[in-house]
């Protein structure tokens, strides 16, 4: 089982929680943490935009990433979601045990 981090970001905390819930509801991650509001700096039709999000890191296994990417492309309100996963490189074995067995169907 690898385990990756799967970072994206909403304009509010209401969506945030909406979709944090979802993921761990569907077994699709088997825990999400929402960050603060932070401010992201970005290029968007032509545009600079500066916009405060909040940061969701997700944490779930690599062979859940196609259906939590789908998932996401279908219910995150932005039109063109940041979806970007890390593999998980070091983890601790109970840490690993605990979050395979939350992805389990």
């Amino acid at each position: 089982m690898n385990a990756i981090v799967v970072m994206t970001t909403v304009g509010d905390a209401e969506a945030a929680e909406k979709l944090a819930s979802a993921l761990v509801e569907e077994r699709l991650a088997g825990c999400v943490q929402i960050l603060s509001p932070m401010t992201s700096v970005y290029r968007w039709k032509g545009e600079i935009q500066k916009e405060t999000e909040h940061l969701l890191l997700i944490k779930t296994t690599a062979d859940k990433w196609e259906d939590l990417s789908r998932f996401l492309q279908t219910d995150h309100p932005y039109e063109i979601p940041e979806l970007v996963a890390l593999d998980a490189v070091k983890i601790a074995p109970e840490y690993k045990k605990w979050l395979s067995e939350q992805v389990a169907a």
